[in-house]
């Protein structure tokens, strides 16, 4: 199937934040996702939708997932695909972020994907380049691609996540993840709480959207779906928590703690895991509850959906900026 035959006109030749998108724009990822994911359990994966395009995936930040599936998903669509990580990056040898940006831009890639470190970083390379961008992590900021693969996981359970209970639980003030899950479940009217010790809570949580709680067992009542966050202390300039052992105690999730919620309340995580620390091993491999791994298998699917939609604003089309 080629790009030529994909019917939705997506309005967007960037995916920078989660709360860019209409839900509209959603169910159409969804339903192109749902489509790829099954074909990913086929023994013939390739089609040749972004064949003859060019996918630069950027790292300045460390990354095994998001960028194997960034990859993955590329090259399953036929691109040719080319990686940049932290170590071989320019800037690390003093090259600004512009020049870098600009002389990406004269190589003629049709689709860029920038993990970086600083908020805003993405957008900056959608700015000066004009390739079509997709955010893949910046700072504490936005991570779409990685909260439209859990809504798409939850989806694949529930149908439709409005109206259900979700608790993203941990360190929120480091975690783009969770920015950007407030949106989209915001956007299709799930009901949020974010929970976690007052160190680990940006000050204007109580506008994102969501109910905050410091209390986990409180947090977890009737929930439907709860998500655990890996504790960022790479991001952390002081000491934020007492100890791992204190934090797990309080806001470790366990099949105990899990007992406030519903009875088949969803367990995910991100990941990478802090086994032990946010989440109990036992919980984590628990296939009644956790769905840690079908997130990695939604996230090449999405990944190949959401190349596909920005692809067909790429290359060769007029089109207004709609950032």
């Amino acid at each position: 199937m080629g790009r030529a035959s994909f019917a939705y006109d997506f309005p967007h030749r960037n995916l920078l934040s989660a709360g860019s998108l209409n839900p509209l724009d959603v169910q159409m990822l969804f339903e192109r996702a749902g489509e790829h994911f099954e074909r990913n359990r086929e023994p013939n994966k390739k089609l040749d939708a972004l064949k003859g395009l060019t996918q630069i995936n950027l790292f300045f930040e460390p990354s095994t997932r998001t960028l194997a599936s960034f990859e993955l998903a590329g090259k399953r669509l036929g691109a040719d695909v080319v990686n940049f990580s932290a170590g071989n990056a320019s800037t690390k040898k003093g090259e600004s972020l512009a020049d870098t940006a600009e002389t990406l831009a004269a190589m003629n890639p049709d689709l860029l994907v920038v993990r970086h470190q600083s908020a805003g970083a993405a957008a900056f390379f959608a700015d000066v380049t004009g390739i079509s961008t997709i955010n893949a992590g910046d700072g504490a900021h936005e991570h779409p691609s990685q909260a439209l693969l859990d809504v798409f996981t939850l989806s694949r359970h529930w149908g439709e996540i409005g109206g259900r209970r979700i608790a993203i639980v941990g360190d929120i003030a480091h975690s783009r993840v969770a920015r950007s899950n407030v949106s989209l479940m915001n956007l299709l009217n799930a009901e949020v709480r974010l929970c976690g010790p007052a160190t680990l809570l940006p000050p204007d949580a109580d506008r994102w959207g969501a109910t905050v709680f410091h209390d986990l067992d409180a947090a977890l009542e009737d929930c439907d779906a709860v998500m655990t966050l890996r504790l960022q202390r790479e991001r952390m300039s002081g000491g934020l928590i007492p100890s791992e052992r204190e934090y797990a105690a309080l806001y470790g999730l366990t099949h105990k703690r899990l007992e406030a919620a519903k009875p088949d309340c969803l367990v995910m995580h991100p990941g990478p895991m802090n086994r032990g620390v946010e989440i109990h091993p036992a919980l984590a491999d628990d296939p009644d509850r956790s769905v840690i791994l079908e997130q990695v298998e939604s996230g090449v699917a999405i990944r190949m959906a959401i190349l596909e939609m920005v692809a067909s604003r790429a290359p060769n089309m007029r089109y207004e900026d709609d950032r």
